[in-house]
């Protein structure tokens, strides 16, 4: 099921929008309106898939809008005025509708989001299958496979990681939330800002340090993630 959002400063090309979606079983109505700056704050509480948005809009335009979301929602432009469909492409949307907006030509481009949503979706399941990584060093050319499951724990440098694996030190180059990103946090937990720990490999906490099997001495608990570490490890 994809989760859609529609806004549109006019009410009646809102209520035409949702009155479509309730027709296409693969889509779900998750929230709808007609001010932007409301529909930004429910994105940032809620999990949306999919956004129909006008273009021509008073206090924020749909333009505007996107470029607020930063990527991170997939969206389909809707406009009475043709002239804006090359700007909108420009922020890699999936569609653009051009009003009035009949049910067929929606009906195609959800269809059309259908098709790119499931095959990320898929991209998505296979990266979580792997149990390793490929990092880059120092030395051109040259990358390592890690294993997950050998990973104690990384510290993050200056302009790189320190992944530490069965006391052996490999320099990644790359940062903290670009391998956070890479790395099943399922079996990891960030302690600290500079600090991810496989948490199988967790010995014992003391205070505000925690210690690992393999590894000597205490990695620091910071201030900011103790909680959340906490409530992980519980």
């Amino acid at each position: 099921m994809i989760r859609c959002l529609v806004l549109d400063d006019e009410q009646h090309a809102v209520d035409l929008l949702v009155s479509y979606i309730k027709r296409v079983p693969f889509l779900e109505l998750t929230y709808s309106s007609t001010d932007p700056l409301e529909a930004l704050a429910f994105l940032n509480t809620a999990e949306v898939d999919l956004i129909f948005s006008d273009i021509e809009m008073p206090e924020l335009s749909g333009l505007e809008f996107t470029r607020a979301l930063r990527g991170k929602h997939h969206v389909v432009f809707t406009t009475a005025y043709s002239k804006f469909a090359m700007e909108g492409f420009e922020h890699d949307v999936i569609d653009f509708l051009l009003k009035p907006i009949i049910f067929p030509r929606f009906l195609k481009s959800a269809q059309k989001a259908m098709t790119l949503i499931a095959g990320l979706d898929k991209v998505k399941v296979e990266e979580e299958r792997k149990d390793y990584l490929f990092v880059k060093t120092e030395q051109k050319g040259k990358l390592i496979k890690i294993n997950f499951d050998e990973i104690d724990y990384v510290e993050g440098m200056r302009n790189y990681v320190g992944i530490y694996k069965n006391g052996e030190l490999v320099q990644a180059l790359m940062n903290m939330k670009d391998l956070e990103s890479l790395l099943p946090m399922a079996q990891f937990v960030r302690v600290h800002n500079s600090y991810i720990i496989r948490i199988s490999g967790i010995q014992m906490i003391e205070g505000n340090v925690v210690r690992l099997k393999n590894v000597h001495g205490a990695i620091p608990i910071g201030i900011t993630y103790k909680n959340a570490f906490m409530d992980r490890i519980k």
